[in-house]
C-alpha cells in the first residue's frame, strides 16, 4: 500500500480519536467555573454539589485526553519528519509555547481542583478551577495558532536551500496572529462550549427524566441551556467570518466546501446538499440559493465567487470530502440552534421538564456537536489538501524518507487496539459515575487548614496510613490535644 495514504490515514485516526477529549474538557472546565461561581454567590449546596460531580468527569476525560494526545508528538519525528525539519522552528515554538503556559498551568492546578474540595478554602478551590479552565483554553489557542500557521504562513522568510531549506520566525507576533488564527480559534472554542454543554444538557435530561438527583440536575441543565444557546447562536456569526476569510485566504478551500467548479457570470448560489461530480463539474442532486455565496461572502449578490478554474490543476483540493463534511457541519450547527432555542422556550415557561419528548432528544444530542467538530476538522484539513503548510510545503514532500508502509500499517492495526481499549475504559468509568451521580456534601472546605484536617481524620480513622508518619502523629495529636483544652 501506498505510504503516503497510509500516513495521512494513521494521522487522521490519532488526532479524530484524540479530538473528541480536549473539545469536552475545555467545555466542561466552563460549565464547573459557572456553576462554582454560583456556589460562592449564593451558597447554595446543590450548586457545590453539581460543581463536585462535574469535577469528577472533567478529571476522568482530562486524563483520557493526554494519553492520547502524546502520540502525534512523535509521529512528527517518525512518519512527518521532513516536515519537522522543515518548519521545526516555527511550528515547535507554538508546541513549546503550549507546554509553558498552558499545559502547566493545568496540570499544577488540576491536583487541588481534583482533590482539595475539603482541603482548601472555596474561593482557592475556585481560583484553581478557573485555572484550569484557562490552561485548558490556553492549549487550544497554541495549537490553533500552529495549525492556523499552516493554512496561512506568515512572520517568517526561509533560509536554506535545497534540501537544506526550513523555515524561521522573523516575526513571533506576526505567527501568532496570523490571517486565520483568530477567526480559526473563536469557532474551535465555541465549538467546545457547545460540546460540553450538549454533554452535560444529555446527563441532566437523563436524570430529570429518571427523576435522580434532581436538584443538581436543574441547575446543571439551566447552566448548559444558556452556553449552548449562546455558543450556537455566536457559532454562526463566527461562520459568517470563517467564510468570508476563506475567500481571500484560502479561495480554493471555500470553492472545495462549496463544490464551486466554474467562475460564472454574476453572483454566486450557495448549495444545501448535493454530490459534486468532478468529471462533470457539477453538483448532482443539489439545492442551490442563487448569489447566496455572493452575498455571504462580499455582502453583493451580483459578484462572482472564484471557482476551482481559478486554481492551478495541480494546486486543487478534492472536493467531495470537504463538500459532504461541511455542509454536515452546518446541518448540525442548525440543529443545535433550534434545539437549544425550543429548550429554552419551554425552560423559560417552566415546562422543559414536562417535556418528556425533547429531554430524550436533548439526550441522544450528546453526539451531534461530537460530529460537528469532527467533520469541520476534516473539512478544513482535506480542504487544503495537497498543501500541509499552504503554498510551501505539499504534504507529498513533508514524509519521511525512510518510512515504509508495512510499519506504518502495523503502527496503525496498534493503535486501533490500543484506542478500542482506551474507548472502552473511558465509557466504563463514565458510565460508572454518571450511574453513581453526584454525592452528598457537607464536609468542611479546609478553613483550618492541612494538620487541622490530618488532625480530624488520626481522630476518626486512627489506622490510616497517615499515622505511620511518627511526625505528623506527633503533630495532629499536639493539635488534637489543644483543639480539646
Amino acid at each position: 500500500m501506498d505510504v503516503l495514504f497510509l500516513s495521512r490515514l494513521q494521522f487522521a485516526l490519532t488526532v479524530m480519536f484524540h479530538y473528541l477529549f480536549p473539545p469536552l474538557s475545555i467545555g466542561l472546565g466552563l460549565h464547573m467555573v459557572i456553576l462554582e461561581a454560583r456556589y460562592l454567590l449564593t451558597r447554595d449546596p446543590a450548586y457545590e454539589q453539581a460543581a463536585r460531580f462535574w469535577t469528577k468527569v472533567f478529571a476522568v476525560n482530562f486524563a483520557v485526553g493526554v494519553a492520547t494526545g502524546l502520540v502525534m508528538e512523535f509521529e512528527f519525528g517518525t512518519n512527518w519528519a521532513t516536515y519537522s525539519r522543515y518548519v521545526g522552528d516555527v511550528f515547535g515554538s507554538a508546541l513549546a509555547s503550549e507546554g509553558i503556559f498552558a499545559f502547566f498551568l493545568e496540570s499544577g492546578f488540576l491536583a487541588v481542583l481534583v482533590f482539595g474540595w475539603d482541603r482548601v478554602k472555596p474561593r482557592v478551590h475556585f481560583f484553581s478551577t478557573l485555572m484550569v479552565f484557562f490552561g485548558s483554553t490556553f492549549s487550544a489557542v497554541w495549537i490553533v495558532i500552529a495549525n492556523s500557521w499552516m493554512h496561512t504562513p506568515a512572520g517568517f522568510h526561509i533560509v536554506g536551500e535545497g534540501i537544506h531549506a526550513r523555515a524561521e520566525i522573523t516575526d513571533f507576533w506576526a505567527m501568532v496572529f496570523n490571517p486565520s488564527s483568530m477567526h480559526r480559534l473563536g469557532h474551535v472554542l465555541l465549538g467546545s462550549f457547545l460540546q460540553g454543554a450538549f454533554f452535560v444538557l444529555s446527563i441532566s435530561a437523563y436524570y430529570l427524566l429518571k427523576q435522580r438527583h434532581l436538584e443538581v440536575a436543574r441547575k446543571s441543565l439551566k447552566v448548559a441551556l444558556g452556553i449552548a444557546t449562546v455558543s450556537s447562536l455566536a457559532m454562526l456569526l463566527s461562520g459568517h467570518e470563517q467564510a468570508r476569510a476563506l475567500a481571500h485566504n484560502q479561495p480554493a478551500k471555500l470553492a472545495a466546501f462549496e463544490g464551486h467548479f466554474e467562475t460564472g457570470e454574476g453572483g454566486t448560489g450557495l448549495y444545501l446538499f448535493g454530490s459534486p461530480n468532478p468529471q462533470t463539474k457539477r453538483v448532482e442532486y443539489g439545492v442551490e440559493i442563487p448569489k447566496l455565496l455572493s452575498v455571504l461572502v462580499y455582502s453583493d449578490p451580483n459578484k462572482p465567487v472564484p471557482g476551482l478554474d481559478k486554481i492551478p490543476a495541480d494546486e486543487q483540493p478534492p472536493v467531495q470530502i470537504p463538500f459532504q463534511t461541511y455542509h454536515i457541519m452546518i446541518s448540525i450547527g442548525m440543529y443545535l440552534i433550534g434545539l437549544s432555542l425550543l429548550s429554552v422556550f419551554f425552560a423559560l415557561r417552566k415546562r422543559l421538564e414536562q417535556q418528556r419528548w425533547l429531554l430524550k432528544i436533548l439526550v441522544v444530542s450528546v453526539v451531534a456537536p461530537i460530529i460537528a467538530n469532527q467533520a469541520g476538522w476534516v473539512a478544513t484539513e482535506v480542504g487544503r489538501q495537497p498543501w500541509i503548510v499552504q503554498g510551501l510545503l505539499k504534504t507529498s514532500q513533508a514524509l519521511s524518507k525512510t518510512v515504509q508502509a508495512d510499519q506504518v500499517l502495523a503502527s496503525i492495526l496498534l493503535f486501533t487496539f490500543v484506542y478500542i481499549g482506551l474507548f472502552a475504559v473511558w465509557v466504563f468509568v463514565l458510565h460508572s459515575k454518571i450511574q453513581h451521580g453526584p454525592a452528598a456534601v457537607g464536609g468542611g472546605h479546609g478553613d483550618d487548614g492541612f494538620l487541622e484536617v490530618a488532625g480530624e481524620r488520626v481522630a476518626r480513622e486512627p489506622e490510616t496510613s497517615l499515622t505511620s508518619v511518627p511526625s505528623i502523629r506527633v503533630a495532629c495529636a499536639d493539635l488534637t490535644k489543644e483543639d480539646a483544652e
